[in-house]
């Protein structure tokens, strides 16, 4: 209860600096989220939803909100940025407009700060903020909708096709002090309209003296219009001292076509809440997701794919590699309403384990209310194959090089699915990079 009264001091006073500058629908909404904060507070583990994770050490650190949001120059983002990409970078939860660089866009294209089209476009920005990830029932969108600042949104108008990809790179910058931000993320495309959206997390390293810990916990929202097609990379690679508590929310309408491949490798206590919607005939979602964590890392995350309109097809593959006494939770739903007959959907998570510390649970599930259906999942988590080993062995490849050509072939799976050639390049580069033998790996493959 501590930690929760502390968060609620802080929102008064978030609340009197930000006075009357949003528009009053979103004021009242960022109101009612503390308020359902205050009554719900932090899960416990004896939550069936969160009793595999430790919160400890988020309710057992006082977090401010930041205080700078720059301490870093142009050299720190070429890591981060990418060729023919229009750039976009939000620093501790805010929009900087000076380190963005966005290109020509189509006429009617809006791609910026989440504050200013809340000031410029308020129409836009009230319709779809909040509408479908709700705060009611969870506490970290409770927190992001009620410190609702600023991020990035991006809005396509009907039938157009942004052709070069939107970078959108969040930095965390540690400050002397742990300090916890809130990005809100919005992506509209509407009807017929194509975009393809890049969203990395990192940390930018501080010399300030302070400890490096800090709390991010964005929110993106992804609207997709009927008949719209939306391609989605996140890629998370903060330092091991930050905890990541994300949410990623899509609602489609009819005939719409969204892809996510989510790439975890950073933070030391990461979740992430991934739901969509399908809410029109004809519509396509696919969630992939791959995961990599070693020493005392843990990251869950937790899917729900609600099935609510006739004919959709969805397809769910996430696959962990877990090292050292790592941790990993997969919990997967798929909710099939009882009007959405012809559904096709598909399921899988697959973990393999370096070690044997490592740890990791995985609750696949169905719900179905319908009787015309095809709907599987299903789950595998052990070592790599010891006959694989030996059969690479005989061929004259040394035993460690073996193991890491069998696990690049689990990880590529994944990889080799994303469109985006420089974020796939870069990634098969890290995982040559991370393996053992990686020299070796390289020239097999």
């Amino acid at each position: 209860m501590e930690a929760v009264e502390h968060l609620k001091d802080q929102y008064e006073q978030f609340a009197r600096d930000l006075g009357s500058a949003w528009p009053t629908g979103l004021t009242e909404r960022r109101r009612q989220a503390i308020d359902r904060f205050g009554e719900i507070g932090f899960p416990s583990r004896r939550a069936e939803q969160w009793r595999f994770i430790n919160l400890n050490r988020i309710t057992q650190t006082s977090f401010r909100l930041p205080q700078s949001f720059n301490g870093f120059g142009a050299p720190d983002l070429e890591k981060y940025s990418y060729e023919g990409c229009h750039q976009m970078v939000v620093v501790n939860g805010r929009y900087s407009a000076e380190h963005s660089r966005i290109g020509e866009l189509p006429e009617g294209v809006i791609v910026g700060s989440l504050a200013a089209a809340a000031e410029q476009h308020p129409e836009l920005v009230e319709r779809y903020v909040g509408r479908f990830a709700k705060f009611e029932n969870h506490p970290f969108v409770a927190l992001n909708t009620a410190f609702l600042r600023d991020g990035a949104f991006i809005y396509v108008p009907k039938g157009i096709h942004v052709e070069q990809p939107i970078n959108l790179i969040c930095l965390g910058v540690p400050e002397a002090e742990p300090v916890a931000f809130y990005p809100r993320n919005l992506i509209v495309a509407e009807e017929s309209a194509q975009v393809t959206v890049v969203e990395q997390y990192a940390t930018i390293e501080s010399d300030n003296g302070g400890s490096g810990v800090y709390l991010t916990s964005p929110v993106t929202e992804v609207e997709a219009g009927a008949n719209s097609t939306i391609d989605h990379y996140k890629l998370q690679r903060e330092s091991i001292d930050a905890i990541h508590m994300a949410t990623f929310q899509i609602h489609q309408q009819r005939d719409s076509n969204v892809s996510s491949h989510s790439i975890s490798w950073g933070g030391g206590l990461v979740r992430n809440d991934v739901n969509a919607v399908l809410d029109g005939e004809g519509c396509e979602s696919t969630l992939n997701g791959l995961y990599m964590v070693e020493g005392e890392q843990q990251i869950d995350n937790h899917m729900r794919m609600d099935h609510a309109m006739p004919n959709c097809n969805s397809h769910e593959l996430y696959k962990g590699i877990l090292e050292g006494k790592a941790r990993a939770v997969f919990n997967g739903l798929i909710h099939v309403h009882p009007d959405a007959q012809k559904t096709d959907a598909k399921q899988t998570n697959r973990n393999l384990l370096l070690s044997k510390e490592a740890l990791c649970n995985s609750h696949p599930q169905l719900e179905i209310f319908a009787d015309d259906v095809k709907c599987t999942h299903g789950s595998t988590t052990g070592h790599l194959d010891a006959l694989a080993v030996f059969y690479l062995r005989s061929r004259g490849i040394g035993e460690e090089a073996a193991r890491s050509l069998l696990t690049y072939a689990f990880a590529a799976d994944i990889v080799e699915r994303i469109k985006v050639d420089a974020v796939r390049n870069e990634l098969v580069e890290f995982l040559f990079r991370r393996l053992p033998k990686g020299d070796v790996v390289r020239q097999a493959v």
